[in-house]
């Protein structure tokens, strides 16, 4: 226990002297330096940004020439050369109000969302999983032919669910504990490759 608090305050500090705003900033470093989705111009969308760690991330790995959009039901600081809008994903039309806003596809999309934890596991995993849920019939909206992307899940009865559906319309789907996330957490992070494109 006391080497895992010890990491975790390596990594809050790591992140402070760095200039990110969360330690999980280093959860997405982590995964891409692994995986490489994100590239260069790439287009990226960040699905439950606040407070903003993974669009900083996001922003340094697709370069001044890549477009970062963020979007959480709540308000994200102002990031540089990032755009970010206050939204509901559970919203009938959120996806409307997204291409509404950005009207182009992305080549990248990711998904760090939690819920306000209650304690009550059971519940909070549910929850957790149909946020995930939404955040990839999202993307299956909004992604390009040939795109990526990560959801966080909370590990339970129902994560299958989500990595079930990530495979009908990707053509890889792996999973990643990244050395930043607790170790005694339950969450785990869902990479999906080479999207088979949109089902409209």
């Amino acid at each position: 226990m006391k080497i895992e608090n010890a990491l975790r305050d390596q990594y809050r500090k790591l992140a402070k002297d760095q200039g990110y705003r969360s330690r999980s900033a280093y959860k997405l470093l982590e995964i891409n330096n692994k995986h490489n989705l994100i590239e260069p111009n790439d287009t990226i969308l960040d699905i439950g940004c606040a407070p903003g760690g993974w669009l900083q991330v996001a922003k340094k790995l697709s370069g001044p020439t890549g477009t970062v959009v963020g979007v959480d039901i709540s308000p994200t600081k102002t990031i540089t050369e990032v755009s970010t809008m206050q939204l509901n994903i559970e919203d009938l039309d959120a996806i409307e109000k997204i291409r509404k806003n950005f009207p182009f596809s992305f080549d990248v999309i990711l998904s760090d969302l939690s819920p306000k934890v209650s304690g009550i596991w059971h519940f909070d995993h549910e929850r957790q999983i149909s946020l995930t849920l939404v955040a990839l019939q999202i993307s299956s909206k909004l992604l390009k032919r040939g795109g990526n992307a990560i959801f966080k899940i909370f590990d339970g009865s129902y994560s299958g669910d989500v990595k079930q559906e990530a495979a009908k319309i990707f053509m890889k789907v792996t999973t990643s504990k990244p050395k930043a996330s607790r170790q005694k957490s339950s969450e785990f992070y869902v990479v999906c490759s080479e999207f088979k494109g949109n089902r409209e």
